[in-house]
């Protein structure tokens, strides 16, 4: 049976004068190495794709993390340069992937930006720059260049007894890095908080009683995949479902 297929939707940006659709490497080894699977990019269109046609051709989406933000009339807010920047591109691709991927049963990994995006997709809300909220404690990437120490394993995260993610990474601490300074404010109805930070913060959901394997994290797994134990577990169980959703395509 051929290596199943994961869907990533990419970010617009620019270099150098000239537009883009990129993803970091990061994201994309690993999907190859942690998950086991071949991926497919899809280019942050605003309009043009087609997240159902996307949809029958892959087996998995893999939602990345951004240096972009959702914007906020997405979530019933007004747009202030604080909230930013934005990428409609990507908003305008990733989130009709996701709600469509969870409609159909399509396995779903949402990290960083995609945990925000999957919250706004199922009615939920966003706060911004929870730094600077009461009791919150500094999320935001630390000020160095080298990436190593810039997502450096620095946070416990608490994840709840019988959650989603208690069958994956074992319920109680765990650590992970830390590099963001929007989080959930308002979860969505049918999101379960499956890990908060020790300030409260929410770090982790799943989706309650989605088809398939269906789950975000706040924090960035992907950096630590063949390093980390939790990093690359989260990963294989995300494979595990993915080729457990081809394998189900091909019977059907």
């Amino acid at each position: 049976m051929p290596k199943p297929v994961v869907a990533i939707p990419a970010d617009f940006r620019e270099f150098d004068g000239n537009v883009w659709h990129a993803t970091p490497h990061q994201y994309v080894r690993a999907a190859v190495e942690g998950s086991g699977v071949m991926v497919f990019l899809v280019p942050a269109l605003e309009s043009g794709n087609d997240a159902d046609e996307i949809l029958d051709r892959v087996d998995g989406v893999l939602v990345s993390g951004s240096r972009t933000n959702v914007h906020p009339s997405l979530y019933g807010q007004e747009e202030t340069e604080g909230y930013g920047p934005f990428d409609p591109g990507r908003d305008a691709t990733s989130l009709p992937l996701i709600r469509r991927a969870l409609e159909r049963g399509v396995p779903l990994l949402a990290i960083c930006r995609g945990i925000q995006e999957l919250n706004v997709v199922l009615g939920g809300t966003l706060a911004n720059e929870i730094q600077e909220l009461p009791g919150i404690s500094d999320h935001r990437k630390p000020d160095v260049t080298e990436l190593d120490i810039a997502y450096g394993i620095r946070q416990n995260v608490i994840v709840k007894e019988g959650s989603c993610l208690a069958s994956v990474l074992g319920a109680g601490e765990v650590q992970v890095n830390s590099l963001h300074r929007q989080a959930i404010s308002k979860a969505a109805p049918r999101l379960a908080v499956e890990a908060v930070a020790e300030d409260g913060t929410i770090e982790a959901v799943s989706v309650i009683d989605a088809k398939a394997f269906a789950v975000g994290v706040q924090w960035h797994p992907e950096y630590w995949v063949g390093k980390d134990a939790p990093s690359s577990t989260l990963f294989q169980a995300f494979g595990d479902a993915v080729r457990a959703y081809a394998a189900a395509k091909v019977k059907a």
